[in-house]
């Protein structure tokens, strides 16, 4: 299938989704997240593929919703609006294979939104951060509310919210906003090695960790360990299992096989 907005490869067993609106800094409408709803879609499908990189085509990571198309809708129209974007960040989110969000540049309002949807980000030096919803009459609908103060607690999340104030890639970094930040032209190398890396583990024990997190993150402690006590012992059933310690004990490098 051909997208008009988005574009995406896949090398060996690792994926690249593009947001592809240069022209208008890849800001997020409704045709974006149509089409990315679809190929997000496929990718789910995809049994051989062990990690997906997001970034943005040109200068921009993702500016932001797309303020021409919102500044039109209805409250009505407002919300399914709300809830399309929530839809398809949640897909990301849920994707069993890793997600890496490669922030080349300005991510702002739904593109702050799409870099906390992924499990790992990454930062060039130029990269933006931000939530500017209200110095614009609304708040992020995105899932921005929910997600900030999961990854960087309640004060910072308020703080660059309710003051829409943006911030550099070192400062989210200090926050815990992204795990690391790079010089832009090392960027895509950067975010290569760490692709190839998650690649190169074993796939069903990684797809059984990153559920493990996201769902623990929702219970209580209990709750939360007795999942990762029962994902624990369905990684003892697999072949890569089994090879995996194998090829340790023999001091010999394993190559996982999804089984």
């Amino acid at each position: 299938m051909s997208y008009k907005t988005i574009s995406y490869e896949v090398n060996e067993n690792i994926g690249k989704l593009t947001i592809n609106r240069p022209e208008a800094l890849n800001a997020l409408n409704s045709e974006v997240l149509d089409e990315l709803d679809l190929l997000l879609e496929e990718i789910k499908k995809d049994k051989d593929l062990r990690c997906l990189i997001i970034t943005g085509a040109g200068r921009s990571f993702v500016a932001g919703a797309d303020i021409k198309e919102m500044s039109e809708l209805s409250p009505i129209e407002a919300n399914k609006f709300g809830k399309k974007g929530i839809g398809v960040f949640r897909k990301i989110e849920k994707l069993p294979m890793p997600v890496i969000a490669a922030v080349n540049g300005f991510a702002l309002g739904g593109g702050c939104e799409l870099a906390m949807a992924c499990d790992i980000r990454i930062a060039s030096k130029k990269a933006l951060f931000g939530q500017p919803e209200v110095g614009l009459g609304i708040m992020p609908g995105f899932g921005g509310s929910q997600r900030l103060q999961r990854l960087v607690g309640q004060g910072w999340a308020k703080y660059l919210i309710l003051s829409a104030e943006n911030i550099k890639a070192d400062k989210a970094l200090e926050i815990g906003l992204v795990q690391d930040v790079v010089e832009v032209e090392e960027l895509e190398e950067r975010v290569n090695s760490l692709a190839k890396a998650i690649a190169s583990k074993a796939p069903i024990a990684v797809k059984l960790a990153k559920e493990a997190i996201n769902t623990g993150a929702q219970v209580d402690i209990d709750s939360a360990l007795r999942i990762e006590e029962l994902a624990f012992g369905l990684t003892f059933s697999t072949e890569d299992m089994k090879n995996g310690t194998k090829a340790f004990i023999n001091k010999e490098k394993c190559e996982f096989e999804n089984k």
